[in-house]
């Protein structure tokens, strides 16, 4: 059975959760405040995260920022509905995905299979298990879920990694914000949801520009992104 962990402190959306995900075969474990949380995440493999933003004791935002710095498990966040400003604030800190509350639990285990499926047995969808990618100076590898750029191993997200297994399968071509949602995300794209942007800012910034400041990544207004190889213009 999958280990999760909810840090949250509502107990009794602790309760009904334990009982809707053991029945998806999915075990619960749960910490009802920030430091407790925090210390569970880091002592225990766990598949997938749930940790609210609001948390006694320490913020969620900054339970995603310790734990960040230590471990790569995915993140879900769970936010306030309406609250913008979190959801891109725990993107930007790491988190793969968010869900408002209140929220159905049957789109919190849709969002927990999404991610799953992306990071059980060290596989990339459509990348191609135990095929390295190479592009430039860039070297993904589906297997170990690893990248490097210029020969240097640089840190992304489970979601981060999706996202820049899509651009290197396809250099050159324009790819749909929804088309990277589903392949970083394993969901549909929301009206309004932002998350893909987020997660293609925070990828530009960790693997910098190519020499020259000539961007790897651009935005296509009304179409989406393009990954450019180096002295490649659009």
């Amino acid at each position: 059975m999958v280990s999760v962990l909810l840090i949250d402190d509502d107990t009794e959306l602790t309760k009904l959760l334990e009982e809707y995900l053991q029945s998806e075969q999915l075990h619960l474990d749960a910490a009802h405040d920030g430091p407790s949380g925090l210390q569970k995440a880091l002592a225990n493999q766990y598949a997938v995260v749930i940790l609210d933003v609001m948390l006694p004791g320490m913020s969620g935002l900054d339970v995603l920022k310790q734990l960040r710095q230590k471990s790569a498990v995915p993140v879900l966040m769970l936010t306030a509905r309406g609250s913008e400003l979190d959801r891109i604030l725990g993107l930007e800190l790491g988190a793969d995905d968010y869900l408002p509350k209140p929220f159905n639990p049957r789109e919190l285990v849709a969002r927990l299979r999404a991610i799953l499926r992306r990071t059980t047995n060290g596989t990339t969808a459509g990348a191609g298990a135990g095929q390295p990618v190479h592009l430039a100076d860039v070297e993904l590898h589906p297997e170990s879920r690893s990248i490097t750029c210029a020969g240097k191993p640089v840190g992304l997200t489970g979601a981060e990694f999706d996202l820049l297994a899509a651009f290197l399968r396809n250099p050159g071509k324009i790819i749909s914000r929804e088309d990277l949602t589903q392949a970083a995300l394993g969901r549909p794209m929301s009206p309004m949801d932002r998350s893909i942007d987020v997660h293609v800012s925070n990828l530009r910034r960790k693997l910098g520009s190519y020499e020259g400041d000539q961007e790897r990544i651009k935005a296509i207004r009304g179409s989406g992104y393009v990954y450019l190889l180096p002295g490649e213009q659009m």
